[in-house]
């Protein structure tokens, strides 16, 4: 990126503010300005942008970069216009390639779920190695943000990221791949082929692939050459791994596979079966992902991060054997919720509180799969909840997991979450609130 001429950065959340800190930093003079298609653009010292007024300053050539933030989709004309004018599109993740990249090792990795808890887990696999290894991402820090302190970088990127990755990683890992975020990427072909790009390159660095990944045609075809693939643990170790995973806090047989597939890239990276298990042991669930509250004698379980269905049945599978009540719904991405119906009843769900727009459908489906299971139709969490607390008997774990993102959604009317993290944490002190003294 030149530092000698403005730049505008589309999108004012935690990438944007590590970006402006890192411009302010080489070039405390520069002219930047600042583009976001709601809310507030609180970047102090920048001037802002309105999107009505882009092209007109695109045809300007007001600035020669444009630092796009990962939730703004590259599919956007303005983008292709902005080429077109000779401006250059970038991201947060990339500056960090051309700053930072040389002389470390990176260890990227990705999939429609499962890439957080598989990142965290090799990050501490790496720490109780004695490694100097940093997170960054998604998870840990931004990419700018951890910049250049440690000789270990492990990623953990969302499609939006992949999209337009332009470094290669050392390593890397791919968890699964399902339908997801087409809001974004426009198509499924498209949001494959972006998630894909991460391994899907001439240069033949090793990736490890997930059971679910390694089960799917499309991305064995990006992997091209099968030697690149770093074969699963051997049986003496993965017997190990399964019986640390059993005794640590990851649960479900989704996570067991996250296990697995962190400890083949530390391996590969040259740990040691020791630092393993002792990453295995250090982890801790992360927020809102199957974070579990016990409140008034019942389980309630936190996975507002769940934003498909395949997550949602990972969560069921996690908690086998239990009376649960599921709730589950969110901003429509055009998602099949077909499968996720007919597993309800197998699954333990006695109880489906659905909420807009998406458990219109879940709902629809549930009554045509799941005839023993009552389907509650609620309009916002609160509501859902206020119907949970009239049934408690019917149940003895709440599970929200949306299958869904949270973007629309409404803890009663008039109150929209900001995010996923507002609806999780409203979902636990609704519970506290309504069962907490029954």
């Amino acid at each position: 990126m030149r530092l000698d001429q403005p730049v505008l950065l589309y999108g004012a959340g935690r990438e944007a503010r590590s970006t402006l800190a890192f411009i302010r930093a080489r070039a405390p003079e520069l002219k930047v300005y600042v583009t976001v298609d709601s809310g507030e653009a609180d970047l102090p010292g920048t001037e802002t942008i309105a999107p009505v007024d882009l092209t007109d300053a695109i045809a300007a050539r007001r600035f020669a970069t444009i630092v796009k933030s990962p939730g703004v989709s590259r599919y956007r004309p303005v983008f292709a216009l902005a080429r077109e004018a000779g401006i250059a599109v970038t991201s947060n993740l990339n500056l960090w390639g051309e700053t930072y990249r040389a002389g470390r090792t990176v260890i990227a990795i990705t999939g429609t779920k499962g890439k957080s808890t598989t990142a965290t887990l090799l990050h501490l696999m790496l720490v109780n190695l004695g490694l100097d290894a940093g997170l960054a991402g998604n998870v840990g820090l931004a990419p700018l943000e951890i910049a250049d302190r440690h000789r270990i970088v492990v990623f953990e990127l969302s499609s939006y990221q992949t999209a337009d990755m332009a470094f290669t990683p050392d390593l890397a890992g791919l968890t699964n791949l399902s339908p997801e975020h087409t809001d974004w990427h426009r198509t499924v072909e498209r949001y494959y082929a972006d998630k894909l790009n991460l391994i899907d390159r001439d240069t033949a660095f090793p990736v490890a692939l997930g059971r679910a990944a390694r089960m799917t045609p499309r991305v064995l075809e990006a992997v091209r050459d099968t030697s690149r693939l770093i074969p699963p643990l051997a049986p003496f170790l993965d017997d190990r791994v399964a019986a640390a995973a059993a005794r640590s806090r990851l649960k479900g047989a989704h996570n067991l596979d996250n296990a697995r597939l962190a400890a083949e890239l530390a391996l590969k990276a040259g740990g040691t079966i020791e630092g393993v298990l002792a990453g295995i042991a250090a982890f801790t669930p992360l927020p809102h992902r199957l974070e579990e509250h016990e409140v008034g004698g019942l389980a309630f379980v936190d996975d507002s991060i769940s934003t498909t269905p395949e997550a949602t049945k990972a969560a069921l599978g996690a908690y086998s054997g239990r009376r649960i009540a599921l709730v589950a719904g969110g901003h429509e991405r055009q998602q099949d919720y077909t499968e996720l119906a007919g597993m309800l009843e197998a699954a333990g769900v006695t109880l489906l509180v659905t909420l807009p727009v998406t458990g219109d459908r879940l709902a629809s489906a549930a009554y045509a799969a799941a005839p023993g299971v009552e389907v509650l139709e609620a309009a916002s969490l609160e509501a859902a909840m206020e119907a949970l607390a009239h049934r408690r008997d019917r149940f003895d774990t709440v599970i929200l997991s949306p299958g869904a993102p949270s973007y629309g959604q409404m803890l009663r009317p008039g109150i929209v979450f900001k995010n996923f993290e507002e609806r999780g944490t409203a979902f636990i002190a609704l519970a506290r609130s309504l069962f907490g003294h029954g």
